[in-house]
């Protein structure tokens, strides 16, 4: 009689399990982000400056493993690789600046491959400032080419440019952004859309991934606080970015858009002052949106 019970008990617990399981199942596919989200090492750029270690621990216990490092923080590439592995962390993007990579392409490679990045990324032209020029769009044009092919062929890693709002120019019927999409190898060159520097000087993230959905590998999630007017400067208050959803951005389209293209890498990127508090409520935001 008692093994009759227990078994029958055993058999109770494994189909309520089985139900709970299968509950949680059905609820994370009706979810449209229900991973953890990357982050770009700007976001805590002041203290990685005073503590690595402990940065990357605080990384991780907001459930993060993605990193896109934009400074090495005075490590040798060898250290933060370990640092990384003993901790389950990646990083996947490595970025440099113009001049950088334009002129040390190589060792910029060699130290991506170290990192175990796949990615290298940049985020700036050279220009005049408030002056961004046909000419600065064909000579990025060449360079990501030229460099992208390097990359590529000689490293098997992928070129990326970030938008920083100035190349939103208009041209022709559409901006010098749409002449470097176009004008760039798809082979050699890919894009990381920054959201908020592509809705700044007035244009529809969403839109851009639907135009451009081959091109997008990744991108930077951040959101505009209520009440700031855009312009193309590039440039805005770091203290502008807020917590995901609380800003004029619509982040649920962005997010459908970057899906539908295939997009695999979410970075959230917050300049502001308050990006400690902020990204915590950010990545809960995104993991409670709905399809």
């Amino acid at each position: 009689m008692l093994n009759v019970r227990y078994t029958l008990l055993m058999i109770g617990f494994i189909l309520v399990s089985f139900g709970t399981v299968n509950t949680a199942v059905g609820q994370s596919k009706k979810l449209l982000f229900p991973e953890a989200p990357g982050i770009v090492s700007f976001t805590y750029r002041n203290l990685f400056a005073k503590d690595v270690p402990s940065t990357l621990d605080m990384i991780k216990g907001n459930g993060i493993t993605d990193i896109e490092f934009s400074n090495l923080f005075g490590q040798k590439p060898e250290d933060l690789k370990r640092m990384l592995d003993e901790r389950g962390l990646k990083c996947s993007s490595y970025g440099v600046n113009w001049e950088t990579i334009t002129t040390k392409t190589n060792e910029v490679a060699q130290t991506a491959k170290v990192l175990g990045a796949k990615f290298i990324r940049i985020a700036n032209i050279p220009h005049a400032k408030g002056s961004f020029t046909l000419d600065n769009a064909k000579n990025a044009v060449s360079e990501f080419n030229r460099v992208g092919k390097i990359l590529a062929d000689n490293y098997e890693l992928t070129f990326i440019y970030h938008n920083h709002g100035f190349e939103f120019e208009p041209y022709e019927d559409k901006t010098l952004y749409d002449y470097i999409v176009n004008n760039t190898n798809p082979k050699y060159v890919s894009f990381e859309l920054d959201i908020l520097w592509a809705f700044f000087p007035g244009q529809d993230p969403a839109k851009l991934l639907e135009t451009y959905p081959s091109r997008y590998v990744a991108l930077h999630l951040k959101d505009l606080k209520r009440g700031v007017a855009g312009n193309n400067s590039g440039g805005t208050d770091q203290n502008n970015d807020v917590v995901l959803g609380t800003g004029q951005i619509n982040i649920p389209a962005v997010i459908k858009a970057a899906r539908k293209a295939g997009v695999k890498h979410y970075y959230i990127e917050d300049e502001s002052s308050a990006s400690v508090e902020q990204v915590p409520q950010s990545i809960k935001y995104l993991n409670t949106l709905k399809k």
